[in-house]
């Protein structure tokens, strides 16, 4: 995936102004490229920076950037909303890559190979259907978590 700089997302702030708050919350998701953050992560985040953020700024901003194409919002089944980087080329590529959820730990795993690729081709073909975007999850245990669970055994 391309990097993404702080200058390049400015470009995005039309109508909108580029406000303290906002390039905050900008910063910790570039700061934190893998990570699927929730707001109150990021509130955690901009806290340990030292900065007075408050928490319902953040789901302000979140809504507002997810608005504007800069992150991308999932939900993986555990209450909370949680975000990312979206990335630059998205109008041209918008497929998004899959994850992996820990059951135990919570940890989300990226898989970046589009496997459904050949399903997808199948599926518009037979029932002409234009299919533009997919989202797929896989729930189970992450190999620490698994480690863990058998040190346990006796």
């Amino acid at each position: 995936m391309v990097e993404r700089k702080l200058s390049e997302m400015e470009n995005q702030f039309k109508e909108h102004r580029l406000t303290p708050q906002r390039k905050l919350v900008l910063e910790i998701f570039l700061e934190n490229k893998e990570r699927h953050l929730s707001a109150e992560e990021v509130y955690r985040l901009s806290r340990e920076k030292g900065e007075d953020i408050g928490l319902a700024t953040i789901y302000r901003t979140l809504e507002l950037l997810e608005e504007l194409a800069l992150l991308h919002k999932m939900n993986f089944g555990d209450g909370r909303s949680r975000y990312e980087l979206t990335p630059p080329n998205m109008e041209q590529d918008h497929h998004h890559h899959h994850h992996l959820v820990c059951l135990n730990c919570a940890e989300i795993l990226e898989v970046e190979d589009d496997l459904l690729y050949q399903l997808e081709n199948v599926v518009e073909n037979k029932y002409h259907f234009r299919i533009v975007d997919h989202n797929l999850q896989f729930f189970g245990y992450c190999s620490k978590c698994r480690e863990d669970d058998s040190r346990k055994e006796p």
